[in-house]
């Protein structure tokens, strides 16, 4: 029977986090506009979740692009509902109010996740609203667009990119520097700093347990053309997870004090 300690989230400031954290935080700062993009299974939306934990009250506010509605009340109910508010009334009423209530609340920074997602109905949308924010209120908002993607792929940008005035416009608002941002997944080192982490949180179960021996191994196995099909060289969070907790069951379930090679190698 599994154990409860496998079914539980756990959240590692891994050094992918911490550079994608810092990437959020630093938007949220400055109030400044990007596009955010790692691999899928990086940990991105766990990263969001933990910001979100800590920032405290609304001022930074997070919503998920919406899946198969690319209509702009789909993203604005999102948002109304990330705010705690009721969704009464008709939508052609609620959406000249949204801004208001984003400024009641002291929102400084919106995060779309998955922003790969959205529909240029819902970037028009934003458009809009954050227009009517420096307009009326005098209020600017962070923007991060977080998305997945592998090697040189970066969602939005053709669509940003676009000659339209309506683009340009939206696009002049991205930070001059990193407007469209790529973090990396782990290296080997912080593999093996993970893995160090992954023995304290299982320590209850494994007293023995030693990760770290089995770190560069795990990394080569994780960089297989199959997990890694760019060729990155980097593990993301997701692969490594699946790898260690279900080599960890396997093991709980087999009674034994630590894990062996092939649990891992045949994950």
């Amino acid at each position: 029977m599994t154990h409860p300690l496998f079914r539980s989230e756990i959240f590692v400031e891994s050094a992918f986090e911490k550079r994608f954290q810092a990437m959020l935080r630093s938007a949220w700062r400055k109030r400044s506009w990007h596009v955010i993009v790692a691999d899928p299974g990086s940990g991105k939306t766990m990263g969001i979740r933990d910001l979100l934990k800590t920032a405290g009250g609304r001022s930074v506010l997070a919503v998920v692009a919406p899946k198969n509605n690319d209509d702009e009340q789909a993203l604005g109910d999102q948002l109304y509902t990330a705010l705690g508010l009721p969704l009464r009334g008709h939508w052609s009423t609620r959406k000249p109010k949204l801004m208001g209530h984003l400024h009641q609340y002291g929102t400084e920074c919106l995060i779309v996740d998955d922003a790969h997602d959205l529909s240029l109905e819902h970037l028009m949308f934003i458009k809009e609203v954050t227009d009517q924010g420096r307009l009326q209120y005098d209020h600017p908002l962070g923007l991060c667009l977080v998305a997945a993607g592998r090697g040189t792929t970066i969602p939005l940008k053709e669509t940003l990119d676009l000659p339209d005035p309506t683009w340009l416009q939206f696009r002049r608002r991205f930070d001059k520097l990193e407007p469209f941002c790529r973090i990396a997944g782990h290296t080997s080192e912080e593999v093996r700093d993970i893995l160090a982490t992954l023995e304290t949180v299982y320590q209850p179960l494994f007293p023995q347990l030693n990760l770290r021996q089995w770190a560069g191994t795990i990394y080569t196995w994780l960089t297989h053309p199959v997990l890694d099909p760019t060729h990155s060289g980097r593990v993301t969070m997701d692969n490594l997870m699946k790898l260690v907790t279900t080599a960890l069951e396997w093991t709980y379930e087999a009674g034994e004090t630590d894990v062996r090679a092939e649990r891992l190698k045949f994950t």
